[in-house]
């Protein structure tokens, strides 16, 4: 087993990746992105589980049993059922795995022939990609398994989630311009 993994296809929401961002008043900034993982991945969802489970093995390995709890906080949600917060999840979630992944360092960002993207703007909310994610355990305020964001791929465009966007087609609606009347 390892605390390394690469997901299978999912889609993200809530990407944070041209600049890092605190969550919450005198938090470290952090790049992130929320992945949304199909249940019927099951070979994603089995690799995320056997890493959470060998991360908390580690972690009370090294900072003895009573470290963690039996059933530490995970980063993995069901997005049929409530936010840890007890709000509920968007419908974009519904028949997915909700899970936020984070990092200090900025993450690898490749598009799907493995080139590196220099614009952190190619990867949106909506699109579809793969994400690198290691996963650690912590014992802070709170004693659970967090999840580390390496890297993601893009694979390929989606409908974006969230606000509208502009689109090219939105400026040729027969808008003609006369300069003069602003120079008069």
């Amino acid at each position: 087993m390892a605390t390394k993994i690469m997901t299978g296809k999912v889609r993200f929401s809530y990407v944070t990746l041209a600049q890092p961002k605190a969550s919450e008043e005198g938090a470290d900034p952090k790049y992130s992105v929320v992945l949304l993982i199909p249940k019927s991945d099951t070979a994603t969802i089995k690799k995320i589980k056997e890493a959470i489970a060998e991360a908390a093995e580690a972690f009370r390995a090294r900072n003895g049993a009573a470290s963690l709890p039996s059933n530490p906080m995970s980063p993995l949600h069901d997005g049929d059922g409530q936010k840890p917060n007890g709000g509920d999840y968007g419908d974009e979630c519904k028949g997915c795995y909700v899970m936020n992944v984070s990092s200090k360092v900025k993450p690898l960002m490749l598009d799907s022939f493995r080139n590196e993207i220099a614009d952190p703007n190619e990867i949106y909310s909506g699109c579809y990609g793969r994400a690198s994610i290691n996963f650690y355990g912590y014992n802070n305020r709170r004693k659970g398994i967090g999840a580390g964001l390496l890297g993601v791929q893009k694979l390929h465009d989606g409908d974006p989630l969230g606000g509208v966007m502009a689109t090219a087609d939105d400026f040729n609606d027969g808008f003609e311009d006369d300069y003069d009347d602003f120079i008069g």
